[in-house]
């Protein structure tokens, strides 16, 4: 049991002006597990390199926990990127949605438990700060995901106040991540999509044991140093035999408002110092366009469907399936 400090409100309310009950989400606390589970304390142990290894949360310890992959969709597909800012949340989104258009069944799992932004890109907001968390060990009781266009949800963000920090460390993150995984009524799904934190901390590390991975997409910039960064998450699933099915330079380039032609904003990255180098294929290059950005009407496949960004996400989507099915 974790105490996030009072609650500052009762509601959640969902922009623009509609009005939900997420199940899972009561006025002021959030019990994630059945009332006679509330003293228990929190205790995570896993198998690694064949030995049993225990890690200490904030709690004491009264009951064990044991990780193993698992998938709740036939593919289930991490999306990575070796930095922050290089719109990996906007690539996940899209491409989930772009699934859904060629007819797949999509959940979203949004893992970046420290920054969650999927909630506010599909326009939800929690009013309410969460009082108390209670981990929860497994058993009878099931998350119900939020459903929006289409796709089937979950984030940290719809349980924390829009200004709520989560204080858990790492060990705490692993069964809260596994909680969402596993405890979450997902229904049949062809994918999930795993919006992950940037870079290559514990927690990139932690899903790879507790999901079962189809493979991953990595999110890169047109800089450098993007390149750079991705490259590690390259090697740290390779490491962890995780098959990369791709990458996507995203904001390659700026769509001139007037003329409609592709500029470049940045020199171009030479092949050997590229995530390309490693023999990364790239399945899609997005450039920004002024037209489709930031319009405030939700995801871009939702805001602009017939654009030719959300064409470009289609065909994205398509090759992630064939990348899939080979």
């Amino acid at each position: 049991m974790f105490d996030l400090g009072p609650a500052v409100g009762h509601a959640h309310r969902l922009e623009p002006a509609q009005h939900v009950a997420l199940p899972f989400i009561g006025d002021e606390v959030a019990d994630l597990h059945s009332r006679s589970n509330e003293d228990r304390s929190v205790q995570l142990s896993h198998r690694r390199a064949g030995r049993r290894v225990r890690s200490l949360s904030r709690a004491s310890l009264e009951w064990g926990y044991t990780l193993r992959c698992v998938s709740p969709a036939r593919h289930a597909v991490a999306v990575a990127s070796g930095k922050g800012g290089v719109g990996k949340s906007t690539v996940a989104l899209n491409l989930a949605l772009a699934l859904r258009d060629e007819g797949g069944r999509v959940g979203i799992l949004d893992a970046d438990f420290y920054g969650p932004d999927i909630p506010l890109m599909v326009n939800l907001k929690r009013d309410a700060s969460l009082k108390r968390w209670d981990l929860w060990r497994g058993g009878e009781v099931r998350l119900e995901p939020v459903e929006r266009y289409g796709l089937k949800l979950m984030s940290v963000g719809f349980l924390l106040g829009e200004r709520q920090s989560l204080p858990f460390n790492a060990m705490s993150l692993v069964i809260a991540l596994r909680q969402f995984i596993d405890g979450t009524d997902w229904g049949e799904l062809d994918y999930l999509v795993v919006d992950l934190p940037p870079g290559t901390a514990d927690l990139q590390e932690q899903v790879t044991q507790v999901l079962k991975l189809s493979g991953a997409l990595i999110v890169v910039g047109p800089q450098d140093a993007a390149h750079l960064d991705a490259k590690r998450v390259v090697e740290l699933f390779r490491l962890r035999r995780v098959r990369i099915l791709g990458a996507v330079e995203n904001m390659s380039g700026l769509v001139c408002p007037h003329c409609g032609e592709t500029i470049d904003v940045f020199p171009r990255v030479a092949d050997e110092r590229a995530v390309w180098g490693l023999g990364v294929r790239r399945l899609a290059t997005l450039p920004l366009d002024p037209a489709v950005v930031g319009n405030g009407h939700g995801p871009l496949l939702v805001a602009a469907p017939d654009s030719a960004q959300a064409e470009r996400f289609r065909a994205l989507a398509r090759a992630v399936g064939a990348e899939l099915e080979r």
